[in-house]
């Protein structure tokens, strides 16, 4: 079945009235997870427009230290976060399009490209909101199949973000499945910057549409060991936060990504 006959309004609705089943009778079960095992999930971030060198040392420091799955930083800082963390198990993350995902394909294509020879080993790329309110879901697809080729081309991990806190639940679902098409690894709830970040309804729904075939990463608003184990329960196997030490040391984060 192609992804034109995946994303028609009939089978939208099916899903969701299939997830809302699924909720129903889901019988809840809660993962425990030691600091060490939570730190492996997460991807350290600080995307701030003023972030300075020093904190981006810093969180490279605290990164390895802590053993987080990544760092995850804006484009001009990979090749520092590469040269910081090149003989850990740590890896660069960094974001595309971001924070909008209103830039061409073109240019997050280039992007892209030029943060894969900085360094950059996971690519979270923002989806192209407006396409996808517009139902331009063949724009939507190109953008997402692109950077998804590349990213496999030199085996790096792909991400999408949905930015889901501007989406209805129809539109989620519709760009989990262009995502799973598309071929990325992972469809990722939120970039940090817009109105409110994850949340368990979010991450759930996702990962019921997307099933086996991708990941699921929950990003804004995780602020403590508690947020990070209710969205892993919802379905998450990655956490976007930059407060990542706090969390895995079972305290309570004020930061607002």
């Amino acid at each position: 079945m192609s992804w034109k006959n995946l994303v028609t309004e009939e089978n939208v609705k099916k899903i969701l009235s299939e997830f809302s089943e699924f909720e129903k009778s889901k019988k809840t079960s809660e993962i425990k997870l030691s600091a060490q095992d939570l730190a492996g999930m997460i991807d350290h971030t600080l995307l701030k427009p003023d972030t300075t060198i020093s904190e981006i040392t810093q969180l490279c420091e605290e990164a390895i230290q802590n053993n987080f799955a990544s760092v995850c930083v804006n484009p001009s800082y990979v090749d520092a976060c590469f040269n910081l963390i090149k003989s850990s198990n740590v890896k660069v993350c960094t974001v595309i399009g971001f924070p909008l995902g209103a830039t061409t394909t073109q240019s997050k294509f280039l992007e892209t490209e030029e943060a894969i020879k900085n360094g950059a080993e996971e690519i979270d790329m923002v989806i192209n909101i407006g396409k996808l309110k517009d139902s331009d879901y063949q724009f939507v697809f190109d953008d997402l199949k692109s950077i998804a080729y590349l990213s496999k081309k030199h085996l790096c991990t792909s991400k999408v973000i949905l930015e889901t806190c501007l989406l209805n639940n129809a539109e989620k679902v519709v760009a989990c499945l262009l995502a799973k098409e598309a071929g990325l690894n992972f469809v990722k709830t939120s970039t940090g910057f817009s109105k409110s970040g994850a949340t368990v309804h979010d991450v759930a729904l996702m990962k019921f549409v997307v099933g086996d075939k991708l990941q699921v990463k929950a990003s804004g608003g995780i602020r403590s060991y508690e947020d990070a184990i209710a969205m892993i329960n919802a379905g998450a196997t990655r956490l976007g936060a930059s407060a990542g030490v706090k969390i895995i040391a079972g305290q309570k984060s004020e930061s607002s990504y």
